[in-house]
């Protein structure tokens, strides 16, 4: 029994110190990885610089170093930002060993504002006189084919397919499998339009909502039909056309219809651009990734500190607290804001918004921190994808505001969730709870009884008051009447396109165009740029991925494509309290 205990008590110590070990290599390797990669890098000549679109495009490079690090796998793969992406296809227009690009799509959708700007990247790309080239392996689906519609020619697999067929706006309703179960979800909101609560109180659109839905798509849909009919060279009835008759589905049907240029496999694309860079096909072409060209010095970048532009990217739902990398932290972006609102080098500020929405108090932070901003120095307003309700709260006290065509924005309203457990709990688990209160209600609110009366009068007055807020925010930045921002109010959600005809925005751009903008109000020409928020500690940020990310990782690889529904359900978790916030689950195919 000792001997057995001795060696069992060796075994343990083994396994421990032989982890602690591991654990130590693993953060050299990965150390001695980031080291390596933060070194600048040349290219050689005849280069062809690679956008890929098989990860989706944040706002922003994530400025952590273990960024796209697959723990399972042990390799790090970064997401690009459309920040670098705009940088890198500015500096590769002057670059002579950039002969061109490839568009090499995959199938993860970025946003139909984040392909508008890089589409309009390209675009101004293609000024150099440079040949830009699109590609797909597999199904090129409508972002990827509106991006790259913007390229000199198309090209497919022949057996690849266009996933062409125009917009449709995809809305989950969760009421009968919440009755099922026995939960309610108790609704106060203002504003008709309001369509973030109908999943849980209805199993159908309101008329309302079907309205603005079919607008808002409608509006993003004529537009980039528009654009991709003057790059394509076809009408917009043509256009129209090929996508009721779903024209891209064959392959050989999307060739002779005109919506690609060829088919080609892959060593045929190869040398079709060995050509185009003046090469023979027997000749090596090399292929440079977005990530690797972000480390190629531009000789025009501006270093000097005397006058800096912060760019600020606020991306995600906005929440009470410090929040995280995933989202927008009241406290966390009210501190940053005001640091940069003292910083006297700081000549403007640009804070770029990609966001639902989220916490009404949270919002009301950051909003008072901007509004002090902007009354010493410009503050400009970048849209993403999204800056919706609370996304558009944070955005009305900027100086000057700045939208794509295809961003979803207003939805200017107000709601508050408040979940009723308790025949779930008691029906279906055997659960019950009793109350002992000083006062009426002290219990206030709960999670296992309805509210009373009185309790629903207080929280509507309190939306109320909250709406009240918001819309005279929004008059007062915008230079509006009270009146006229309620009529384009309650809860309706606009397009980019629509928020400039009514108001909401000064212009339609995108990044770089606040940024110029920001600029010229500062009246500055020489300048550094700043982004923020700044990295957390990298050891920090890899002892998370090393707990929270690898669970999620390994959940995203057994659900599939059904992990947006469990995404969807921790958001519904922790939608609580009031919320100024889109119809977020809304999915646009």
């Amino acid at each position: 029994m000792k001997n057995f205990l001795i060696y069992t008590l060796a075994t343990i110590t083994g396994i421990i110190l032989a982890s602690i070990i591991f654990f130590l290599i693993m953060i050299g390797s990965l150390s001695a990885m980031v080291a390596a990669g933060d070194k600048k890098v040349s290219i050689s000549e005849n280069s062809i610089l690679v956008l890929k679109t098989n990860v989706q495009i944040p706002d922003r490079s994530d400025p952590n170093p273990f960024a796209g690090l697959d723990i399972l796998n042990m390799t790090i793969t970064p997401a690009t930002g459309l920040n670098d992406i705009l940088n890198n296809l500015e500096k590769a227009a002057a670059d002579p060993k950039i002969k061109g690009i490839l568009i090499d799509n995959g199938i993860m959708p970025s946003g139909w504002a984040t392909m508008e700007e890089i589409r309009n990247g390209l675009k101004k790309f293609k000024e150099s006189g440079k040949f830009v080239i699109a590609y797909s392996d597999y199904a090129l689906e409508q972002q990827g084919y509106y991006l790259s519609s913007a390229a000199d020619r198309i090209f497919i697999n022949p057996s690849s397919t266009v996933d062409f067929k125009g917009l449709a706006g995809e809305v989950m309703f969760y009421k009968k499998a919440l009755e099922k179960i026995g939960m309610e979800v108790q609704i106060i909101r203002h504003g008709k339009f309001k369509g973030a609560v109908e999943p849980f109180m209805l199993d159908k659109l309101s008329d309302e909502n079907r309205e603005q839905i079919k607008d808002y798509v409608g509006s993003i849909w004529n537009h980039t039909v528009k654009m991709m009919a003057e790059s394509r060279g076809m009408t917009e009835e043509r256009i129209n056309e090929l996508a009721d008759k779903l024209m891209g589905t064959v392959s050989t049907d999307a060739l002779e219809a005109g919506l690609v240029d060829g088919l080609l496999f892959r060593d045929e694309l190869d040398d079709t651009l060995k050509v185009l860079s003046g090469l023979s096909t027997d000749d090596k072409i090399n292929f440079v990734s977005m990530s690797k060209y972000t480390k190629v010095p531009d000789p025009k970048k501006v270093l000097t500190v005397k006058s800096r532009i912060s760019v600020i990217y606020a991306s995600g739902s906005i929440v009470m607290g410090k929040g995280n990398t995933t989202n927008i932290g009241g406290n966390n972006y009210s501190e940053i804001i005001r640091k940069e609102r003292l910083d006297s080098t700081v000549k403007a500020i640009v804070l770029r918004v990609n966001s639902p929405g989220g916490s009404a108090i949270a919002s009301d932070m950051i909003w008072r921190e901007l509004e002090l901003a902007a009354k010493v120095k410009p503050v400009v307003i970048s849209m993403g994808n999204y800056a919706a309700s609370g996304g558009y709260y944070i955005s009305c006290p900027g100086t000057k505001i700045y939208a794509n065509p295809t961003t979803i924005s207003g939805s200017i309203g107000v709601f508050g969730l408040f979940p009723n457990a308790g025949k779930l709990l008691e029906q279906k688990i055997g659960i019950n709870t009793e109350t002992v209160r000083t006062n009426e209600n002290s219990d206030f609110p709960s999670i296992y009884r309805q509210m009373r009366v009185y309790e629903k009068e207080v929280m509507q007055k309190s939306i109320e008051k909250i709406y009240s807020d918001f819309v005279t925010k929004v008059a007062s930045g915008r230079d509006m009447k009270f009146e006229s921002v309620d009529s384009i109010g309650q809860g309706r959600v606009w397009s980019g396109t629509s928020s400039l005809k009514i108001g909401l925005v000064d212009e339609i751009g995108g990044l770089k165009d606040a940024i110029k903008g920001a600029a010229e109000l500062a009246k500055t020409e020489t300048y550094s740029i700043r982004e923020l928020p700044v990295a957390e500690d990298p050891y920090t940020m890899l002892l998370n991925q090393l707990s929270g990310e690898v669970k999620m990782k390994l959940l995203k690889k057994e659900l599939g494509e059904t992990f947006t529904f469990y995404r969807e359900l921790l958001e519904i978790r922790d939608m609580t309290g009031i919320q100024a916030r889109l119809p977020y689950f809304i999915e646009i195919l």
